[in-house]
């Protein structure tokens, strides 16, 4: 392999700039195409297609195990390791998240009185949204409407929830000890998620659980790791578009007999969700393989950069936008004006994903960027050399 094609690790990786794009895409499609109203069979099909964008979920939760991991161990023996991961994430993190909830919680009600029906129930309840336990009131509630406008940020607890504990467990741990660690933590969330399936514990309240999407994070969390072998990121990229073809295919096959068995479905499903993430991990990987091949080259364009950048204040904002389309009737209201279904639902679909777009850019360069510029006070810094290549060895 040429010098200037080798694959890299550090720096800034466009490819997966992509890789969340796609993720951010995936959500947005669930969103404001997945939870349209189906009239012919082939709007089924579509809206079902794409009801599957939830999974892109799933990919943020493999991207942010292996990156966060990745920068977990570049750091480890640096100094200020600790603050300086804390510091950068809260810099990251905090400032949109808790500004939405202010806006919501403490400013709307100043100037809307009353507040619209589906939001004041997610006042009512905002508690759980301050503590970052979303997920678990969701997973209480088992379902998607328990906090209407904010649901969507169960998500954003579970990756809270990594990010708290998750540099402890870096920082106490040897590479290959955090390999075997990882490896654990995968076939322990399927166990778990089976267990509790066989419970009768509902699919909604097991798949917003911290400990049963954990596993999820941590496949991310064990490519990063094995990726910083000797020689690890190059077999990695070697090996992970036929692992991402196989992958399919299981999930393929899987998904039939799913649909046309249904025996099994409890256990089925959450083996179903084990080799999504695994596949998922393999997108993540071809985000970073050099070259030319058609995927690469996707996942290096501008438009899925472009999403990816934004796609952090996309997630909060599309979620939002879109309870607001369904509680003004949106999609009825636009089949009355244009008299097509199949162009009210398309239309919709553009008004959300621009509108989302054009706030979160906003969002992003006029507030966002005022704390991600002290970043730079809370720079991680890498080990010396020989301090690395010992931890590696260790």
């Amino acid at each position: 392999m040429a010098e200037a094609a080798r694959p890299r690790l550090t720096g800034h990786l466009p490819g997966l700039d992509g890789v969340r794009g796609l993720a951010i895409l995936m959500v947005m499609a669930i969103h404001f195409v997945g939870d349209a109203t189906a009239q012919t069979f082939v709007q089924t099909v579509v809206v079902k297609a794409a009801s599957y964008g939830l999974l892109g979920v799933d990919l943020f939760f493999v991207l942010s195990g292996f990156l966060i991991t990745g920068l977990l161990l570049d750091a480890k023996n640096g100094p200020h390791y600790f603050r300086n991961f804390y510091a950068r994430r809260t810099l990251r993190i905090f400032p949109l998240y808790y500004g939405v909830l202010v806006v919501l919680f403490l400013l709307l009600p100043l100037v809307v009185a009353p507040l619209p029906p589906l939001l004041e129930q997610a006042r009512e309840h905002q508690g759980w949204l301050w503590t970052y336990t979303t997920n678990f009131y969701v997973a209480y509630t088992s379902s998607w409407s328990s906090l209407t406008y904010v649901t969507h940020f169960w998500s954003l607890a579970i990756e809270e929830h990594f990010y708290l504990f998750w540099p402890l467990v870096v920082f106490a741990l040897r590479r290959e000890t955090l390999e075997r660690v990882c490896v654990g933590v995968i076939a322990a969330g399927l166990a778990l998620r089976i267990g509790l399936a066989l419970a009768d514990v509902s699919e909604l309240s097991i798949s917003v659980l911290t400990p049963c999407r954990i596993d999820t994070l941590c496949v991310g969390a064990l490519l990063a790791t094995v990726a910083r072998r000797e020689n690890g990121l190059q077999m990695l990229l070697g090996r992970c578009g036929r692992v991402a073809l196989v992958l399919a295919a299981a999930l393929l096959v899987l998904s039939t007999y799913c649909a046309l068995a249904k025996t099994g479905l409890p256990v089925l499903h959450q083996i179903r969700n084990t080799l999504y993430a695994l596949f998922f991990g393999a997108v993540t990987l071809l985000g970073l393989r050099p070259g030319t091949e058609l995927v690469s080259r996707a996942f290096r364009s501008r438009a899925l950069r472009f999403f990816g950048k934004y796609s952090y204040g996309l997630y909060v904002y599309h979620g939002l936008l879109a309870w607001y389309f369904y509680e003004v009737a949106a999609e009825q209201r636009l089949d009355a004006l244009i008299g097509n279904h199949w162009l009210a639902i398309g239309v919709k679909a553009a008004i959300g994903v621009s509108l989302s777009l054009v706030v979160a850019v906003l969002s992003y360069e006029l507030f966002e960027k005022r704390f991600l510029s002290l970043k730079r006070l809370f720079e991680a810094q890498q080990a010396p050399p020989a301090t690395r290549a010992m931890s590696a060895r260790n």
